[in-house]
């Protein structure tokens, strides 16, 4: 077990917004307008936000990825970086990716992980829509986005 792991593992699978990836790895979408789950639920351990501006500081490591509403982000490359480290942090961590509203950005950006996890970029907004939110990547050019993710460069 790695320290990262002895420190506080992974969300509960059936945790508010936990996604299920097909390698059994979880990963937590969420809204930001909205309050952190109730209940002794555990803080995340990275984070990633997607927003335009800068978030507001939290107590744990997170990264903010400029990424405006209803756009994609302002970095392909560094959003492809950063969505490659929260996926292979989540194997035992507890990985949270969000948004303002917690649907197009936060669900185009799950949807590129699972493409991470191999789920084919046809298919990954189907799966995270299936498993995640049914409104997740919510534009055109969103969805486009997910379906490129899968080919590098």
């Amino acid at each position: 077990m790695s320290a990262r792991a002895a420190s506080g593992g992974t969300w509960d699978a059936d945790g508010p917004g936990v996604l299920a990836l097909p390698s059994g790895r979880l990963i937590r979408g969420r809204a930001l307008r909205r309050p952190l789950p109730a209940g002794g639920s555990p803080v995340p351990t990275y984070a990633v936000y997607l927003l335009g501006g800068q978030p507001p500081p939290v107590p744990w490591e997170a990264h903010w990825l400029r990424w405006p509403d209803f756009r994609l982000p302002a970095d392909r490359a560094q959003a492809r970086a950063v969505l490659t480290e929260a996926w292979r942090r989540a194997a035992d961590e507890r990985v949270e990716i969000a948004c303002y509203g917690g649907r197009g950005r936060t669900g185009t950006a799950l949807a590129c992980v699972a493409v991470l996890d191999g789920v084919p970029p046809r298919e990954a907004v189907a799966y995270v829509r299936r498993h995640y939110d049914r409104h997740a990547a919510e534009t055109p050019w969103q969805r486009a986005y997910v379906r490129r993710f899968g080919t590098p460069g």
